[in-house]
């Protein structure tokens, strides 16, 4: 069979299988090419959501493209419907309409849905999980000043909605199990920096609290406090949906395993975006990577490996958020190393540079891309550096590379 030929389908209509189905078209992919997407929208950057769309009450989403810019480009784009069952022996999937549809290759990009808090469910107050359009169309009213709003976890997506609720001016309490603020990120400064931002911001912040219950208008914690609450936004984490995959034995807790190429156990189907689970050279394990990043680049990769092309990917992971007046990106692995910094964290402008072994893994950066362009080259570089040189702000991160 001529690949560039081939019928393929693509289950999971967000940034990895829009950029997947678009980067096949130009690897010079001819067969017919199906987008399937169980929300009602054209695919969509997610970035927004977060950010832009609760701080303004007239932005939209950004679509990726319009229905008929996919019709043009050879695309047939089903949205609004669901993969239900895989026959992998007779390469069909069944949809959710009744109907069902073959395929030669198979690209699995459901990405996550987000974790839900059993202790929430049933409580009067309006409690809110922050995924899609609709997630944030619904939110974003509920975001008026003087509204008392409880965000539980203070990791990347809790603090950006936290932000924006602020800048509302609504009054802000953060609750984080953790001791610290974005403990998924594991870098020390970072999360010091992100508790002085959000407390001088008027933000009450409570580390290593947990919930115990709720009442009418309130939360309860396990040491007895009570947190007054007119919205609630929870934002545990995510967890892969990987239904579609499990039945042909291919996704686990973590997500669906793929190899540098996008590629699974099962010949001709592929996973790309926030369900797969690949392998980290700067984490030094298997993970699934939750960003808008990984998501484009792995799938456009994935997409050209299907099509034939001699295409992997094996970039550190990278990601940024904005917070107030403040532009964050992370890149690699921080967390577990000695971090360098370069810069004063009280001035709103640094980097922290986390060192194993004489080797860059992972880096932090406030508002200082420059520094953030070179890092991810030496997080990717593997190289062996001078830590003493590092810290110092005026060494040209360049000469790190040669």
């Amino acid at each position: 069979m001529d690949l560039l030929e081939s019928r393929i389908v693509i289950v999971g209509a967000g940034q990895a299988g829009a950029r997947a189905a678009e980067a096949l078209r130009a690897a010079g992919h001819r067969g017919a090419v199906t987008l399937i997407g169980d929300e009602p929208h054209p695919p969509y950057e997610r970035p927004q959501l977060s950010k832009k769309m609760l701080l303004d009450h007239q932005a939209d989403a950004t679509f990726i493209r319009t229905t008929q810019e996919w019709s043009d480009l050879g695309v047939t784009l089903r949205t609004g419907t669901r993969a239900v069952t895989i026959d992998l022996g007779q390469r069909k999937l069944a949809l959710s309409g009744g109907d069902d549809i073959g395929f030669d290759r198979l690209l699995i990009a459901t990405g996550t849905r987000p974790r839900r808090l059993a202790a929430l469910e049933g409580t009067k107050v309006a409690v809110h999980y922050l995924r899609g359009i609709d997630d944030a169309l619904m939110l974003r009213p509920q975001l008026v000043e003087g509204h008392r709003v409880t965000l539980v976890g203070g990791g990347v997506i809790g603090l950006e909605v936290a932000a924006a609720a602020l800048s509302r001016g609504c009054k802000v309490t953060i609750i984080e199990r953790a001791d610290h603020l974005l403990p998924q990120i594991g870098s020390p400064s970072l999360s010091r920096f992100a508790h002085d931002m959000f407390v001088k911001r008027g933000a009450a912040v409570l580390c290593k609290a947990e919930l115990s219950g709720q009442q009418t208008h309130s939360l309860t914690l396990a040491d007895g406090r009570i947190v007054d609450a007119d919205v609630i936004v929870v934002g545990i984490g995510v967890e892969p949906a990987g239904e579609l995959a499990q039945q042909i034995g291919l996704a686990g807790a973590q997500g669906i395993r793929v190899d540098a190429r996008g590629a699974t156990e099962c010949d001709d189907v592929f996973a790309a975006g926030d369900v797969a689970e690949q392998w980290s050279n700067c984490h030094d394990r298997w993970l699934r990577l939750e960003n808008w990043a990984n998501a484009q680049n792995q799938a456009i990769a994935t997409a050209r490996a299907m099509a034939g092309l001699d295409s992997r990917y094996e970039a550190p992971s990278w990601f940024w958020s904005d917070q107030f007046d403040a532009n964050i990106q992370v890149v690699g692995h921080p967390a577990g190393a000695n971090e360098i910094i370069r810069g004063d964290p009280g001035s709103a402008r640094f980097s922290a540079i986390s060192v194993r072994d004489g080797e860059v893994v992972g880096a932090v950066s406030v508002n200082n891309a420059k520094d953030m362009a070179m890092l991810r080259r030496l997080v990717a570089s593997r190289k062996k550096v001078d830590p003493a040189a590092l810290a110092n702000p005026a060494f040209d991160l360049k000469r790190a590379l040669a």
